[in-house]
């Protein structure tokens, strides 16, 4: 009589790790759920005709399907500037954040580097203190970036939550076996940091990118404070006022008070796909080295 296959035993999986599998599966599917149809409900509410959408009979698919809320964002000649300002802070504002954020966390991680805890004490003591509103405003206003596109770049170009993170990448990552190597080869600090730490550090940098990107993209306060010019207004700003501007549209309205009600929220609804889209649409680009980076700075750090 033969005897069963011990490996073939191994691999069959038992009654608990089927369960233990289901009942993950039910989690995670339960998770994203309550997680995407929020906005799924907001895309197909956008374009879905309001009094439906009031009445909760929009529930999974776009009814009566109506462009109202798209128009009148759209047809206002100010989004597209503020498109146009929002990339150009993003963008040069990323920028300058990484080139000053990555040589920065990269100095603050060699231990030849003596007075790197002082520094960093520095660095984090702004996290829990800072010099306050009217104070940072009056600073802007002396060195006359009042009302110029450089205020939505230059202020905060340091993230210290970014800066701990991009530090503890390098201090548990790259090795300093690597450095005396280069060394040895006639590497100088900059060379070694620009032809072998930043190619190593795809994962961190990516982190830290879609942050400061992110970041930007959602500037709101800062704009409020030191922008009176229509000209530089960045996106959330513009959609700010068209929101605004329609929803007092609709409380003046009189007989039609709730119809008008109903379709300042659709606009509202196309405010926020307007605002996200293409922040979503750059995510899946960077997801790899996002995922890897967020795990080597939570986990190691």
């Amino acid at each position: 009589m033969s005897s069963p296959n011990v490996g073939s035993l191994l691999h069959q999986p038992n009654v608990a790790d089927k369960a233990f599998h289901i009942v993950v599966g039910i989690i995670a599917i339960s998770a994203f759920l309550i997680v995407a149809y929020p906005l799924f409900f907001i895309i197909i509410a956008s374009f879905s005709d309001p009094a439906l959408v009031s009445q909760g009979k929009v529930v999974l698919l776009p009814k009566n399907i109506s462009w109202y809320g798209y128009q009148q964002i759209f047809k206002n000649e100010q989004i597209w500037i503020g498109y146009r300002n929002t990339i150009i802070y993003s963008v040069v504002g990323t920028l300058l954040n990484l080139a000053v954020t990555l040589p920065a966390a990269y100095s603050l991680s060699r231990r030849a580097f003596r007075p790197r805890k002082v520094v960093m004490t520095l660095f984090v003591f702004t996290m829990y203190f800072s010099g306050g509103m009217v104070p940072t405003y009056m600073l802007v206003k002396s060195l006359n970036l009042l009302n110029t596109p450089w205020i939505m770049i230059v202020i905060g170009a340091v993230s210290v939550y970014n800066l701990i993170i991009t530090r503890t990448f390098f201090e548990s990552s790259i090795p300093d076996e690597l450095y005396e190597a280069a060394v040895l080869d006639g590497c100088s600090h900059f060379r070694y940091f620009a032809t072998i730490v930043l190619p190593l550090s795809k994962a961190v940098i990516a982190v830290i990118m879609l942050y400061y990107l992110v970041g930007h993209w959602n500037s709101f306060f800062s704009p409020l404070l030191y922008l009176n010019s229509d000209s530089l207004q960045p996106l959330q700003i513009v959609l700010r006022n068209i929101l605004l501007s329609n929803q007092a549209m609709a409380g003046a309205s009189e007989g039609a008070s709730a119809y008008a009600q109903q379709l300042a929220d659709q606009i509202k609804y196309g405010v926020i796909i307007v605002s996200t889209i293409p922040v979503l649409c750059a995510y899946p680009f960077i997801q790899k080295y996002f995922e890897q980076g967020v795990m080597i700075g939570a986990v190691k750090g």
